[in-house]
Protein backbone atom coordinates (compact mmCIF):
# COMPACT_ATOMS: atom_id res chain seq x y z
CA UNK A 1 0.00 0.00 0.00
CA UNK A 2 1.02 3.59 -0.54
CA UNK A 3 0.21 6.70 1.43
CA UNK A 4 -3.29 7.79 0.44
CA UNK A 5 -2.37 11.44 -0.11
CA UNK A 6 0.11 13.17 -2.40
CA UNK A 7 3.69 13.95 -1.31
CA UNK A 8 2.90 17.66 -1.58
CA UNK A 9 -0.06 17.32 0.77
CA UNK A 10 1.95 15.30 3.28
CA UNK A 11 4.79 17.83 3.13
CA UNK A 12 2.32 20.66 3.79
CA UNK A 13 0.94 18.84 6.85
CA UNK A 14 4.44 18.37 8.21
CA UNK A 15 5.27 22.03 7.66
CA UNK A 16 2.18 23.08 9.60
CA UNK A 17 3.27 20.92 12.51
CA UNK A 18 6.81 22.29 12.43
CA UNK A 19 5.41 25.83 12.51
CA UNK A 20 3.26 24.92 15.53
CA UNK A 21 6.30 23.47 17.29
CA UNK A 22 8.27 26.64 16.59
CA UNK A 23 5.45 28.82 17.95
CA UNK A 24 5.47 26.76 21.14
CA UNK A 25 9.30 26.90 21.34
CA UNK A 26 9.56 23.12 21.32
CA UNK A 27 12.56 21.10 20.17
CA UNK A 28 10.35 18.29 18.98
CA UNK A 29 7.20 16.25 19.56
CA UNK A 30 6.50 12.75 20.83
CA UNK A 31 3.31 11.65 19.09
CA UNK A 32 1.31 8.78 20.60
CA UNK A 33 -2.13 9.37 19.04
CA UNK A 34 -2.63 7.08 16.05
CA UNK A 35 -4.64 9.82 14.36
CA UNK A 36 -1.60 12.09 14.51
CA UNK A 37 0.69 9.45 13.05
CA UNK A 38 -1.74 8.71 10.24
CA UNK A 39 -2.35 12.36 9.40
CA UNK A 40 1.35 13.22 9.40
CA UNK A 41 2.88 10.16 7.73
CA UNK A 42 0.12 7.83 6.53
CA UNK A 43 1.14 5.19 9.09
CA UNK A 44 -1.90 2.92 9.37
CA UNK A 45 -2.09 0.35 12.19
CA UNK A 46 -3.90 -0.73 15.32
CA UNK A 47 -0.50 -1.46 16.87
CA UNK A 48 -0.86 1.61 19.07
CA UNK A 49 -2.47 -0.75 21.59
CA UNK A 50 1.18 -1.45 22.44
CA UNK A 51 3.85 1.15 23.13
CA UNK A 52 4.99 3.08 20.10
CA UNK A 53 6.10 6.66 19.54
CA UNK A 54 6.57 8.87 16.50
CA UNK A 55 9.24 11.49 17.08
CA UNK A 56 9.15 14.70 15.05
CA UNK A 57 12.07 17.03 15.56
CA UNK A 58 11.92 20.79 15.14
CA UNK A 59 14.55 20.26 12.43
CA UNK A 60 12.10 18.07 10.47
CA UNK A 61 13.55 14.69 11.29
CA UNK A 62 10.99 11.93 11.84
CA UNK A 63 11.60 8.55 13.49
CA UNK A 64 9.30 5.80 14.71
CA UNK A 65 9.84 3.44 17.64
CA UNK A 66 7.53 0.43 17.46
CA UNK A 67 7.38 -3.37 17.73
CA UNK A 68 8.60 -5.86 15.14
CA UNK A 69 5.00 -6.69 14.17
CA UNK A 70 4.57 -3.14 12.90
CA UNK A 71 7.86 -2.76 11.03
CA UNK A 72 6.46 -3.71 7.64
CA UNK A 73 3.19 -1.99 8.43
CA UNK A 74 5.08 1.28 8.77
CA UNK A 75 7.24 0.58 5.72
CA UNK A 76 4.24 -0.12 3.48
CA UNK A 77 1.72 2.46 4.70
CA UNK A 78 3.83 5.48 5.63
CA UNK A 79 6.57 7.82 4.47
CA UNK A 80 8.63 7.23 7.64
CA UNK A 81 12.25 6.55 6.75
CA UNK A 82 13.74 5.85 10.18
CA UNK A 83 12.11 2.97 12.08
CA UNK A 84 13.45 1.42 15.26
CA UNK A 85 12.20 -1.69 16.99
CA UNK A 86 11.96 -2.36 20.68
CA UNK A 87 12.20 -6.06 21.52
CA UNK A 88 9.41 -7.95 23.24
CA UNK A 89 10.57 -9.54 26.48
CA UNK A 90 9.47 -10.03 30.06
CA UNK A 91 11.62 -7.11 31.17
CA UNK A 92 11.08 -4.82 28.17
CA UNK A 93 11.16 -1.09 28.94
CA UNK A 94 10.41 0.59 25.60
CA UNK A 95 10.54 4.05 27.14
CA UNK A 96 14.26 3.43 27.71
CA UNK A 97 14.58 2.48 24.03
CA UNK A 98 12.87 5.77 23.23
CA UNK A 99 15.37 7.69 25.37
CA UNK A 100 18.24 6.04 23.51
CA UNK A 101 16.67 6.88 20.16
CA UNK A 102 16.21 10.53 21.16
CA UNK A 103 19.81 10.74 22.38
CA UNK A 104 21.08 9.20 19.14
CA UNK A 105 19.08 11.72 17.12
CA UNK A 106 20.33 14.62 19.20
CA UNK A 107 16.81 15.55 20.23
CA UNK A 108 16.53 18.74 22.26
CA UNK A 109 15.55 19.13 25.88
CA UNK A 110 12.05 20.63 25.52
CA UNK A 111 9.67 18.13 23.95
CA UNK A 112 5.94 18.16 23.41
CA UNK A 113 4.05 14.99 24.35
CA UNK A 114 0.57 13.77 23.42
CA UNK A 115 -0.59 12.62 26.83
CA UNK A 116 -4.37 12.67 26.23
CA UNK A 117 -4.70 9.67 23.94
CA UNK A 118 -5.50 5.98 24.05
CA UNK A 119 -2.08 5.50 22.47
CA UNK A 120 -0.31 6.34 25.74
CA UNK A 121 -1.59 4.51 28.79
CA UNK A 122 -0.95 5.73 32.33
CA UNK A 123 1.31 2.69 32.78
CA UNK A 124 3.63 3.80 30.00
CA UNK A 125 3.12 7.49 30.69
CA UNK A 126 4.67 7.15 34.14
CA UNK A 127 7.62 5.28 32.69
CA UNK A 128 7.99 7.86 29.95
CA UNK A 129 8.32 10.65 32.49
CA UNK A 130 10.87 8.62 34.46
CA UNK A 131 12.93 7.67 31.40
CA UNK A 132 12.98 11.27 30.11
CA UNK A 133 13.35 12.95 33.50
CA UNK A 134 16.24 15.03 32.18
CA UNK A 135 14.01 16.68 29.59
CA UNK A 136 11.12 19.11 29.90
CA UNK A 137 7.92 17.43 28.74
CA UNK A 138 5.11 19.74 27.62
CA UNK A 139 1.55 18.50 27.07
CA UNK A 140 0.62 19.15 23.43
CA UNK A 141 -2.39 16.82 23.29
CA UNK A 142 -4.46 19.40 21.43
CA UNK A 143 -1.84 20.51 18.90
CA UNK A 144 -2.30 18.01 16.09
CA UNK A 145 -6.08 17.70 16.56
CA UNK A 146 -6.32 21.45 15.91
CA UNK A 147 -4.22 21.04 12.77
CA UNK A 148 -6.38 18.15 11.61
CA UNK A 149 -9.64 20.02 12.12
CA UNK A 150 -9.66 21.94 8.84
CA UNK A 151 -9.81 19.42 6.02
CA UNK A 152 -7.91 19.77 2.76
CA UNK A 153 -9.75 19.22 -0.55
CA UNK A 154 -8.28 15.71 -0.68
CA UNK A 155 -9.53 14.97 2.82
CA UNK A 156 -12.97 16.34 2.02
CA UNK A 157 -13.10 13.96 -0.93
CA UNK A 158 -12.61 11.10 1.55
CA UNK A 159 -15.33 12.53 3.80
CA UNK A 160 -17.76 12.78 0.89
CA UNK A 161 -17.03 9.18 -0.04
CA UNK A 162 -17.65 8.22 3.59
CA UNK A 163 -20.95 10.09 3.41
CA UNK A 164 -21.92 8.17 0.26
CA UNK A 165 -21.19 4.93 2.09
CA UNK A 166 -23.18 6.07 5.12
CA UNK A 167 -26.22 6.62 2.92
CA UNK A 168 -25.83 3.12 1.47
CA UNK A 169 -25.69 1.72 5.00
CA UNK A 170 -28.70 3.83 5.99
CA UNK A 171 -30.72 2.40 3.13
CA UNK A 172 -29.56 -1.15 3.81
CA UNK A 173 -30.43 -0.89 7.48
CA UNK A 174 -33.87 0.48 6.76
CA UNK A 175 -34.56 -2.20 4.14
CA UNK A 176 -33.58 -4.90 6.65
CA UNK A 177 -35.84 -3.46 9.36
CA UNK A 178 -39.24 -5.09 9.81
CA UNK A 179 -41.30 -6.88 12.40
CA UNK A 180 -39.45 -10.07 13.32
CA UNK A 181 -36.11 -8.91 11.91
CA UNK A 182 -33.03 -9.78 13.92
CA UNK A 183 -30.77 -6.90 14.97
CA UNK A 184 -27.78 -8.92 13.78
CA UNK A 185 -29.24 -9.10 10.27
CA UNK A 186 -29.66 -5.33 10.26
CA UNK A 187 -26.08 -4.79 11.38
CA UNK A 188 -24.82 -7.27 8.79
CA UNK A 189 -26.68 -5.48 6.01
CA UNK A 190 -25.24 -2.12 7.00
CA UNK A 191 -21.67 -3.37 7.25
CA UNK A 192 -22.02 -5.24 3.97
CA UNK A 193 -23.06 -2.02 2.24
CA UNK A 194 -19.97 -0.22 3.51
CA UNK A 195 -17.39 -2.95 2.96
CA UNK A 196 -18.72 -3.94 -0.45
CA UNK A 197 -18.64 -0.26 -1.36
CA UNK A 198 -14.92 -0.03 -0.57
CA UNK A 199 -15.19 1.38 2.95
CA UNK A 200 -13.32 0.70 6.18
CA UNK A 201 -13.99 -0.32 9.76
CA UNK A 202 -15.32 2.52 11.91
CA UNK A 203 -13.49 3.96 14.91
CA UNK A 204 -16.09 2.41 17.23
CA UNK A 205 -18.88 -0.13 16.99
CA UNK A 206 -22.15 0.76 15.31
CA UNK A 207 -24.82 1.49 17.91
CA UNK A 208 -27.99 -0.54 17.60
CA UNK A 209 -30.80 -1.01 20.08
CA UNK A 210 -34.48 -1.77 19.87
CA UNK A 211 -37.34 -1.81 22.33
CA UNK A 212 -36.17 -0.35 25.64
CA UNK A 213 -32.56 -0.61 24.39
CA UNK A 214 -33.33 2.02 21.75
CA UNK A 215 -32.62 4.47 24.57
CA UNK A 216 -28.95 3.45 24.79
CA UNK A 217 -26.19 5.61 23.34
CA UNK A 218 -23.55 2.89 23.23
CA UNK A 219 -23.13 -0.51 21.63
CA UNK A 220 -23.70 -3.55 23.81
CA UNK A 221 -23.57 -7.25 23.08
CA UNK A 222 -26.74 -9.30 22.68
CA UNK A 223 -29.41 -9.31 19.98
CA UNK A 224 -33.19 -9.37 19.82
CA UNK A 225 -35.85 -9.62 17.14
CA UNK A 226 -38.11 -6.65 16.49
CA UNK A 227 -41.69 -6.77 17.69
CA UNK A 228 -44.72 -5.94 15.56
CA UNK A 229 -44.73 -2.49 17.19
CA UNK A 230 -41.22 -1.40 18.03
CA UNK A 231 -38.54 1.26 17.85
CA UNK A 232 -34.92 0.87 16.79
CA UNK A 233 -32.10 3.39 17.15
CA UNK A 234 -29.10 3.21 14.82
CA UNK A 235 -25.96 5.32 15.02
CA UNK A 236 -23.33 4.47 12.44
CA UNK A 237 -20.77 5.93 10.07
CA UNK A 238 -19.59 5.43 6.56
CA UNK A 239 -15.80 5.28 6.57
CA UNK A 240 -13.31 5.89 3.78
CA UNK A 241 -9.54 5.98 4.41
CA UNK A 242 -10.48 6.23 8.12
CA UNK A 243 -12.50 9.43 7.50
CA UNK A 244 -16.00 9.21 9.00
CA UNK A 245 -19.44 10.54 8.11
CA UNK A 246 -22.05 9.60 10.71
CA UNK A 247 -25.83 9.28 10.77
CA UNK A 248 -28.22 8.68 13.67
CA UNK A 249 -31.83 7.54 13.33
CA UNK A 250 -34.71 6.09 15.26
CA UNK A 251 -36.99 4.02 13.02
CA UNK A 252 -40.49 2.87 13.91
CA UNK A 253 -41.82 -0.61 13.30
CA UNK A 254 -45.59 -0.85 13.10
CA UNK A 255 -47.58 1.84 14.83
CA UNK A 256 -45.62 4.76 16.30
CA UNK A 257 -46.47 6.16 19.69
CA UNK A 258 -47.90 9.68 19.60
CA UNK A 259 -44.74 10.74 21.41
CA UNK A 260 -42.62 9.53 18.50
CA UNK A 261 -44.27 12.09 16.22
CA UNK A 262 -43.93 14.85 18.81
CA UNK A 263 -40.32 14.07 19.58
CA UNK A 264 -39.39 13.78 15.92
CA UNK A 265 -40.80 17.23 15.19
CA UNK A 266 -38.79 18.66 18.08
CA UNK A 267 -35.60 16.87 17.04
CA UNK A 268 -35.99 18.09 13.46
CA UNK A 269 -36.47 21.67 14.66
CA UNK A 270 -33.41 21.39 16.92
CA UNK A 271 -31.28 19.92 14.13
CA UNK A 272 -32.21 22.81 11.84
CA UNK A 273 -31.47 25.33 14.60
CA UNK A 274 -28.06 23.82 15.29
CA UNK A 275 -27.21 23.67 11.59
CA UNK A 276 -28.03 27.38 11.32
CA UNK A 277 -25.37 28.10 13.96
CA UNK A 278 -22.83 25.83 12.28
CA UNK A 279 -20.91 28.52 10.44
CA UNK A 280 -17.66 30.48 10.49
CA UNK A 281 -17.67 33.01 13.34
CA UNK A 282 -19.87 30.99 15.67
CA UNK A 283 -18.61 28.83 18.52
CA UNK A 284 -19.26 25.25 19.53
CA UNK A 285 -21.17 26.67 22.49
CA UNK A 286 -23.47 28.59 20.14
CA UNK A 287 -24.43 25.33 18.45
CA UNK A 288 -25.23 23.66 21.75
CA UNK A 289 -27.24 26.70 22.87
CA UNK A 290 -29.48 26.30 19.81
CA UNK A 291 -29.96 22.63 20.70
CA UNK A 292 -30.86 23.34 24.32
CA UNK A 293 -33.03 26.36 23.52
CA UNK A 294 -35.10 24.50 20.93
CA UNK A 295 -35.63 21.27 22.86
CA UNK A 296 -36.29 23.10 26.11
CA UNK A 297 -38.95 25.20 24.35
CA UNK A 298 -40.69 21.90 23.55
CA UNK A 299 -40.58 20.91 27.22
CA UNK A 300 -37.93 18.24 26.62
CA UNK A 301 -35.07 19.41 28.81
CA UNK A 302 -35.26 16.21 30.90
CA UNK A 303 -34.87 14.00 27.87
CA UNK A 304 -32.00 15.68 26.01
CA UNK A 305 -28.27 15.18 26.51
CA UNK A 306 -25.59 17.63 27.62
CA UNK A 307 -23.89 17.53 24.21
CA UNK A 308 -25.27 17.50 20.69
CA UNK A 309 -22.38 16.58 18.40
CA UNK A 310 -18.69 16.81 17.63
CA UNK A 311 -16.10 17.01 14.89
CA UNK A 312 -15.36 14.09 12.58
CA UNK A 313 -12.25 13.11 10.67
CA UNK A 314 -9.76 10.28 10.34
CA UNK A 315 -10.08 8.44 13.62
CA UNK A 316 -9.07 5.10 15.10
CA UNK A 317 -10.34 2.88 17.91
CA UNK A 318 -11.77 3.43 20.49
CA UNK A 319 -13.94 6.24 19.09
CA UNK A 320 -14.74 8.12 15.91
CA UNK A 321 -15.47 11.28 17.95
CA UNK A 322 -13.11 14.20 17.41
CA UNK A 323 -12.74 17.56 19.13
CA UNK A 324 -14.39 19.99 19.55
CA UNK A 325 -17.62 18.75 21.06
CA UNK A 326 -20.80 20.79 21.20
CA UNK A 327 -21.55 21.40 24.87
CA UNK A 328 -22.60 24.37 26.97
CA UNK A 329 -20.41 27.47 26.61
CA UNK A 330 -17.65 25.71 24.66
CA UNK A 331 -15.70 28.73 23.31
CA UNK A 332 -14.05 26.87 20.43
CA UNK A 333 -14.47 28.96 17.25
CA UNK A 334 -15.78 27.27 14.12
CA UNK A 335 -13.79 27.56 10.90
CA UNK A 336 -14.24 26.79 7.23
CA UNK A 337 -13.78 23.30 5.85
CA UNK A 338 -14.50 21.52 9.13
CA UNK A 339 -16.66 18.40 9.38
CA UNK A 340 -19.20 17.97 12.17
CA UNK A 341 -21.80 15.46 13.24
CA UNK A 342 -24.95 16.95 14.78
CA UNK A 343 -27.10 14.52 16.76
CA UNK A 344 -30.40 15.33 18.43
CA UNK A 345 -30.97 12.62 21.05
CA UNK A 346 -34.19 12.35 23.03
CA UNK A 347 -34.42 9.52 25.57
CA UNK A 348 -37.61 9.37 27.65
CA UNK A 349 -37.03 6.71 30.29
CA UNK A 350 -40.47 7.10 31.85
CA UNK A 351 -42.30 6.01 28.70
CA UNK A 352 -39.32 4.14 27.17
CA UNK A 353 -39.56 6.32 24.07
CA UNK A 354 -36.50 7.10 21.97
CA UNK A 355 -36.14 9.55 19.11
CA UNK A 356 -32.76 10.36 17.62
CA UNK A 357 -31.89 12.29 14.50
CA UNK A 358 -28.45 13.27 13.22
CA UNK A 359 -26.25 13.73 10.18
CA UNK A 360 -22.88 15.10 9.06
CA UNK A 361 -22.13 18.62 7.79
CA UNK A 362 -19.16 20.53 6.41
CA UNK A 363 -18.72 24.20 7.23
CA UNK A 364 -18.35 26.81 4.49
CA UNK A 365 -18.22 30.59 4.40
CA UNK A 366 -22.02 30.50 4.31
CA UNK A 367 -24.47 27.92 5.58
CA UNK A 368 -23.11 24.51 6.50
CA UNK A 369 -23.64 21.84 3.86
CA UNK A 370 -25.24 18.53 4.86
CA UNK A 371 -23.29 15.60 3.44
CA UNK A 372 -25.67 12.68 4.03
CA UNK A 373 -29.14 11.62 5.17
CA UNK A 374 -31.09 13.88 2.77
CA UNK A 375 -34.42 12.48 3.96
CA UNK A 376 -34.95 13.31 7.61
CA UNK A 377 -38.56 12.11 7.81
CA UNK A 378 -39.55 9.65 10.51
CA UNK A 379 -39.30 6.24 8.88
CA UNK A 380 -41.96 3.61 9.55
CA UNK A 381 -41.67 -0.05 8.62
Amino acid sequence: MAVHFSPDEMAARKQRLLEALAQSRLDGALLFAQESDYWLTGYDTFGFCFFQCLYVGADGRVALLTRSADLRQAQRTSNIGAIRIWKDSSDAEPTNDLRVMLDDLGAGRRLGVEFDTAGLTHFHGRRLEAALSGRELVDISGMVPCLRLRKSPAELACVREAARLSDLADRAGLDATSAGADEGEILAAMHHAIFSGGGDYPGNEFIIGSGADALLCRYKSGRRRLDANDQITLEFAGVSRHYHAAIMRTHIVGQPKPLHEVYHAAARAALDACAAELKVGRTAGDVFAAHARTLDSHGLSRHRLNACGYALGARFTPSWMDAPMFYEANPHPLGEGEVYFLHMILMDSETETALCLGRTYVTTQGAATPLNAPDLDLQRK
